[in-house]
């Protein structure tokens, strides 16, 4: 599939917007370089509708707010750029992949990216469900070099704020790439004091919540990462359990 091509098929309401411009911005040096699609992408272009959100809007947010983390701590270490490239092999497939990170290099270049702005943007068009699953990304994106730095976290959680993600639930994500004995109560948004019951209601309603389903609509690329939350509050409950022998 050419560049433009999967540009055409990808996109929706990111098309617009502050996400638009820096797209723009981004796609005017890849599709320079590539001589001819330049004006089969601007026919593509004046067509997007806003909508619910696809697979490439959300993969877009990714790379935007991909770029945002691994600057934070005022220096990209390879290993958080090989998880990028990775995660979206994973998702994708090589060729999509490519194609992604080849984007993703001319967003990292831009230095003038408004956060706030951008996480207005997908707060606006993108459900609640989604938007947990990019903090999980963002974590894991942070962790790539080995643990989350008090400026990644930070910035993840100014993004979070943008996003309208809770504080429960930015701690409840942010646990899950942490070691402690406390990991469990946070994962499952429930204080140490909690009773059996209470634990029982909170593994119902945090399981409900990070059920893979809720992001079906992005596609089967990204219920993968949803299960990956799902089975950390399972072995979060699990833990609790054994713990309390119930």
């Amino acid at each position: 599939m050419s560049f433009s091509k999967w540009i055409g098929a990808s996109l929706g309401w990111s098309f617009g917007g502050p996400i638009g411009a820096i797209i723009g911005l981004a796609l005017g040096s890849v599709v320079d370089a590539m001589g001819n699609e330049n004006t089969t992408t601007r026919t593509r272009r004046r067509t997007f509708q806003r909508g619910q959100t696809q697979s490439g809007d959300f993969e877009v947010s990714l790379l935007i707010l991909s770029s945002i983390v691994i600057k934070a701590d005022g220096k990209q270490d390879q290993r958080e750029l090989d998880f990028v490239r990775q995660q979206f092999v994973g998702m994708y497939g090589k060729e999509r992949a490519n194609h992604a990170f080849k984007l993703f290099k001319n967003i990292n270049k831009q230095t003038k990216i408004s956060t706030r702005q951008v996480c207005l943007q997908i707060k606006q068009m993108m459900g609640h469900p989604a938007r947990l699953q990019l903090m999980h990304f963002l974590f894991g994106i942070a962790k790539a070099d080995g643990f989350v730095t008090e400026v990644e976290a930070k910035q993840i959680n100014t993004i979070a704020g943008y996003l309208g993600i809770s504080a429960r639930d930015f701690e409840s994500i942010k646990a899950m790439f942490y070691s402690s004995k406390e990991n469990a109560y946070k994962i499952l948004e429930i204080d140490k004091s909690a009773s059996d019951t209470e634990i029982k209601r909170a593994y119902r309603r945090m399981a409900k919540k990070y059920h893979p389903d809720k992001v079906m609509h992005l596609g089967k690329e990204h219920q993968k990462g949803a299960e990956e939350k799902f089975r950390q509050v399972q072995g979060a409950y699990e833990q609790l359990q054994k713990e309390r022998g119930f």
